[in-house]
């Protein structure tokens, strides 16, 4: 059989299987009438909220597409769109899975955690295999078309445009409600988490879907297809035809023991669920090894290039294993954490900063060993293969990933329906798992992004024609300066937007609790609409300044500075971008976990002191987490595809030569 149809066709089988997931989690009772109108409100403000940051981006794509048919050619602009439609659809179909499986997943926890635990899981699969489906069929259909990946980068770099509104508008959103439900609510009324009186619930739910599903879908679909594109520019510039083949065909491999994976995750009687989800993800990278093998011995591949795709897979797990040390709540960081909020909120925030920052070196040093050894087996295209094998286990790790928001929307739902504690405690369960899961994805992804923008990097100087960059050169040393500020701006510039927004919404929630009679006392309901649209406004507004400054930064510096000066601004955003990215990733779920650690009832537990301080650690910790940090690796492929894209027209039309 023709290889490329191999990589088809296991696309459009992980498209098919997600569909069969989506179907069995919608046939599933949804719950009372209570837990359905509930569920309903937070699938009409997740779906409003798309349906104008899709329309903003829309208006975006429409410009790019017209830019890049003037400037460059047909074909570039064509996939550019393509690119776009999957990313766009790939987040739309898992935020909607993930919507119906919500209030199920609270229906199924009646019944007890067993129950629940498939119902979230297999919603979360969805994601997951959608991803890989449609990135696999996209670029294996565009590959058979063109032949030549330079005329697929436009694929690439509609994802990772798509993918760097989606996830910062998402997270500006997810985190406007989420700071303003819990500084007013847990803090200055000291009403619990979910409770229906606080007027914000349903935006801090809603910000869960549209943030880490959709967002963070995104997200990884952009880091994926990056990866792929990236080994297949160098393989076709090294090995010819069979080079750009393999990262497709270890892709298929990867789609194919992500669904035999996500079918033996089980939840055993009395077992953490978070166990279940790690034993998934190590299943999946065995299963992967064993086809990856198979693949290219019987392909007739050097073995060298195994021997890569290890190295990138180890150093993927060496990621995932930091997270969860760092994020746990079992581990021992999130309880130094947790206790050190006996003495207040500044020494809260001084251990989980410090926590933080320690939490990089590991995954550093796995990043360092897995370049080394690539480029030790197979030179710059290895260290691309090593990217391709990072990712391999792309659908296993975002179906854990997309699992989270989905018990953390079921936990609220059983709250605000007043359903017993018993059921309650059980989603808390499975929360605080999907925390992990979720910090492990970024820490994940942030990894995988470190390498795929190195072979982003060695892409683009293919593409330029340059053999070395020379620091001692003013120009270039300035590149590297300007590209290293670009991820702490970028950062700082989402934080702020979060920050103004999230003010905002405090006043209105304070204004509710003030104005409206009988709110506290749960005899009159909030005004949840009017929360929901300041968040959504507020993200739309926040999310299109440090998207497009990024943007606009990268070309002006290839345009005035030179190609060179460009590759040294490269190098300077991978160095921070990577550091800034782990650090906000790590710290912000290290402080997350604190504060739920302390909600089981360790140092005074609920609504003391230790409590209170718990929360300012974690309301710092959230747009880290769920806004900066992930959003850096989004940014990171994006300047790297935009400098390679527009390549040819810097060549011709530099100030400084």
């Amino acid at each position: 059989m023709d290889v490329l149809m191999i990589v088809i066709l296991s696309g459009l089988l992980s498209i098919l299987v997600a569909l069969y997931l989506f179907l069995h989690v919608s046939r599933r009772e949804s719950g009372s009438e209570k837990m359905r109108e509930i569920a309903g409100a937070i699938r009409e403000g997740a779906i409003a909220f798309m349906k104008r940051q899709y329309t903003a981006l829309g208006v975006f794509t429409a410009a790019m597409t017209l830019i890049l048919l003037i400037f460059l050619d047909r074909e570039t602009a064509l996939t550019y769109v393509i690119g776009s439609l999957c990313s766009a659809s790939a987040g739309y179909f898992g935020m909607i899975v993930a919507l119906k499986a919500n209030v199920r997943t609270t229906n199924a926890a009646l019944e007890g955690l067993e129950k629940a635990f498939p119902v979230a899981f297999y919603g979360g699969a969805v994601m997951g295999l959608s991803i890989v489906g449609l990135a696999v069929l996209g670029l294996g259909v565009l590959y058979r078309i063109f032949g030549d990946p330079n005329l697929i980068l436009g694929f690439s770099l509609g994802a990772s445009t798509i993918s760097l509104f989606a996830k910062a508008g998402g997270g500006v959103y997810t985190k406007t409600a989420d700071i303003g439900a819990d500084l007013v609510g847990k803090v200055e009324v000291g009403i619990p988490e979910d409770d229906p009186r606080n007027p914000a619930v349903i935006a801090d739910n809603v910000g869960d879907n549209v943030g880490d599903v959709a967002g963070m879908g995104a997200d990884i679909f952009d880091s994926y297809v990056a990866s792929l594109v990236s080994a297949m520019l160098l393989g076709a510039a090294y090995y010819g035809v069979s080079g750009a083949i393999l990262p497709l065909l270890l892709a298929a491999m990867g789609v194919i023991a992500a669904i035999i994976g996500v079918f033996l995750v089980r939840v055993r009687r009395g077992e953490d669920p978070g166990k279940a989800l790690n034993r998934g993800t190590y299943i999946t990278c065995l299963l992967f090894s064993i086809l990856a093998f198979a693949v290219i011995y019987l392909q007739g591949y050097d073995l060298n290039l195994f021997y890569s795709t290890i190295a990138g897979l180890v150093a993927g797990v060496v990621i995932g294993v930091t997270s969860d040390y760092f994020t746990s709540i079992n581990r021992r960081p999130v309880q130094v954490i947790a206790e050190s909020s006996q003495t207040g909120a500044a020494i809260n925030l001084l251990t989980g900063f410090s926590y933080g920052l320690i939490s990089i070196v590991p995954s550093i040093v796995g990043i360092c060993a897995a370049t080394i050894a690539a480029w030790f087996f197979a030179g710059l295209y290895g260290i691309a293969i090593s990217a391709v094998g990072m990712l391999s286990i792309t659908g296993m790790i975002v179906s854990s990933d997309a699992y989270g928001p989905i018990v953390d929307n079921a936990k609220g739902i059983a709250e605000q329906a007043g359903l017993e504690e018993e059921v309650v405690g059980s989603l808390d369960l499975l929360d605080a798992a999907g925390n992990t899961t979720k910090a492990i994805t970024k820490g994940f992804a942030i990894g995988a992004a470190a390498l795929t923008v190195l072979s982003l990097f060695a892409s683009y100087a293919e593409i330029v024609g340059i053999e070395r960059i020379d620091l001692m050169k003013p120009h270039v040393i300035v590149g590297a300066f300007i590209g290293a500020f670009i991820p702490p701006l970028f950062s700082a510039m989402l934080i702020l937007g979060v920050g103004r927004n999230a003010f905002r919404m405090i006043e209105e929630v304070r204004r509710q609790f003030r104005e409206i009679p009988g709110l506290m006392e749960g005899r009159a309901r909030p005004d949840y609409a009017r929360c929901v649209d300041i968040a959504t406004k507020g993200a739309l507004r926040e999310l299109i300044p440090p998207s497009l400054l990024s943007i606009a930064i990268t070309l002006i510096v290839g345009f005035v500075l030179g190609v060179e000066a460009l590759g040294g601004y490269l190098a300077g955003s991978i160095l921070t971008g990577i550091v800034f990215a782990l650090y906000m990733a790590n710290a912000g779920g290290a402080w997350d976990n604190a504060k739920k650690y302390i909600e089981e009832g360790y140092f005074g537990g609920k609504g003391s002191e230790a409590h209170k301080a718990a929360v300012v650690g974690d309301t710092v910790g959230d747009p880290f987490k769920d806004t900066a940090g992930p959003s850096l690796n989004t940014l990171l492929c994006v300047i790297s595809l935009v400098a390679s894209t527009f390549a040819p027209l810097i060549l011709r039309y530099t100030l400084l030569r």
